[in-house]
């Protein structure tokens, strides 16, 4: 697993900013004001500080910018990092201030003189999600991390703040690290050994093998993998830090760790981005694990249905029907709807054995929902208005893009067929709603539920604020907030 970013506490203590090597960064206000950290730095550099600020260099800038001087006099360091923050910045502007330090700092060491700072932890928390990088299969890479050291006047107050952030960068990564691994390295069988791993984290940990899952009926799941010489599996994972008999939210990802589209077999031109079609398994996987690292006070189970969709002359053929673990019957319109048929039994079993308090579905699921939503925006599909409300503050304080879409019956007469209960797909109008409609149908009367279509956020084709091109881990912070905030016990 990719090493998430240094991230140290010092006491603050001017006096040993002439000794700092590697990068320097201090704090001015948007109106010119400086610290007592950047006055001191100011002093030692013979007053260049106070010249860039006093002259045009904050002309054009704004609260959350990151100005740079090259090699300043005075100072052992080889760059001053000069941060703008009002007085009392926004978590946006502190968690932008961090991934801007980190996009600077590369494999260094950069030493931020707090002083009082508030909220250090979210500059901290962006700069850990920034200075990520996948290099797991080059042949030459540096070994080294990039370190922030955060010189700060209370230590012991942010110690805990600091550790649940690398907890929730923790998380991140490993949802990302497993977003980006290719298909021949991350089968189903080591995704569920990765898994496993978590155990040592405190986290019960189950892999059910083809075998149990046929004596469960999962047949929908198992159709879907029957094409291929890796074993399909779902792994329980099982967070119990809440108080004990309440019952758990219960996360459920789909896992295809890579999917041709079966016998109905995809074009040629961008397969390889099908790595990432396990990235709904990916976030739940990250978010059990941030919430294992920080010990979180609630209940929550994670599970996920690992298939790989290949074409085989033992694959599902369009025209088949199948019955789910519930015993409703699916025609096989097309094998490249394949994520739902995972989903559907995942889902099912999850309320029969946990009960639980709620349920949240993450699939890379449609193609429909990027032409709708593009790459900024998850889809959010629920029946219940107050989980759904909970989900979406949650992913809006932690600036994860997320937009609710509709549910009607009226779209449920697009799957209907004329030889089995449903289809798998409705046709292309209304590709992303006539999906969660399907899945609706594995969901209880009375349990909460959400389904969040993941494929146009799970993997972009540009860098982010946060993240390089490629998996971004979006969901984990969310996913963690919405627990925290709704879930946890006092």
């Amino acid at each position: 697993m990719s090493q998430s970013a240094k991230v140290r506490l010092v006491e603050f203590d001017i006096k040993t900013i002439g000794d700092i090597t590697g990068r320097l960064a201090v704090i001015v206000s948007p109106e010119g004001d400086l610290d007592p950290g950047a006055r001191s730095t100011n002093r030692l550099c013979k007053g260049a500080l106070a010249r860039m600020v006093e002259g045009d260099g904050l002309q054009k800038t704004k609260a959350g910018d990151v100005l740079t001087l090259a090699w300043p006099a005075g100072l052992a360091v080889k760059a001053l990092d000069v941060v703008v923050l009002p007085k009392k910045p926004t978590q946006a502007q502190l968690r932008g201030v961090g991934a801007k330090l980190a996009a600077r700092t590369g494999n260094d060491v950069v030493t931020l003189m707090a002083g009082s700072l508030a909220k250090a932890e979210e500059l901290a928390l962006g700069f850990a999600l920034r200075s990520y990088a996948f290099d797991a299969h080059k042949s030459e890479t540096s070994g080294a991390l990039p370190e922030l050291v955060i010189a700060h006047k209370k230590v012991d107050e942010l110690e805990a703040p600091i550790a649940t952030t690398l907890a929730l960068a923790d998380g991140v990564h490993m949802t990302r690290d497993l977003v980006s691994e290719p298909a021949n390295v991350l089968t189903t069988t080591e995704f569920a050994d990765r898994l496993v791993e978590m155990e040592a984290l405190g986290l019960k940990v189950e892999v059910l093998e083809e075998e149990q899952l046929e004596e469960l009926g999962m047949r929908t799941l198992l159709s879907v993998g029957q094409g291929s010489d890796s074993p399909s599996k779902v792994v329980v994972m099982q967070w119990n830090g809440g108080a004990e008999g309440d019952a758990p939210l219960a996360l459920v990802g789909k896992g295809v760790v890579f999917d041709t589209g079966g016998i109905s077999l995809k074009p040629a031109g961008g397969m390889e981005d099908m790595t990432m079609d396990m990235g709904g398994a990916g976030t739940v996987a990250g978010t059990m694990r941030s919430l294992a690292l920080r010990k979180a006070k609630a209940n929550v189970v994670g599970l996920v249905g690992l298939v790989e969709n290949m074409p085989s002359g033992s694959a599902t053929r369009p025209g088949d029907v199948v019955k789910s673990m519930k015993g409703d019957t699916v025609e096989i319109i097309n094998t490249d709807a394949e994520g739902r048929l995972v989903l559907c039994d995942v889902l099912w079993y999850a309320q029969e054995r946990f009960e639980p308090a709620g349920v949240i579905d993450l699939a890379t699921l449609t193609g429909a929902i990027i032409i709708g939503l593009g790459h900024e925006n998850a889809g959010v599909f629920s029946n219940d208005d107050t989980i759904c409300n909970n989900f979406l503050s949650a992913a809006m304080a932690e600036g994860e893009g997320a937009w609710r879409m509709p549910l009607g019956a009226a779209y449920d007469k697009k799957l209907k067929s004329p030889i089995a209960d449903m289809k798998n797909i409705g046709g292309r109008p209304a590709g992303s709603i006539t999906a969660a409609q399907f899945l609706q149908r594995f969901i209880k009367d009375d349990v909460p539920w959400i389904h969040l279509d993941i494929a146009g956020v799970a993997h972009v084709a540009s860098g982010t604020d946060f993240a390089p091109k490629g998996a971004t881990g979006w969901g984990v912070l969310a996913l963690s907030r919405l627990v925290q905030d709704h879930y946890e016990v006092e």
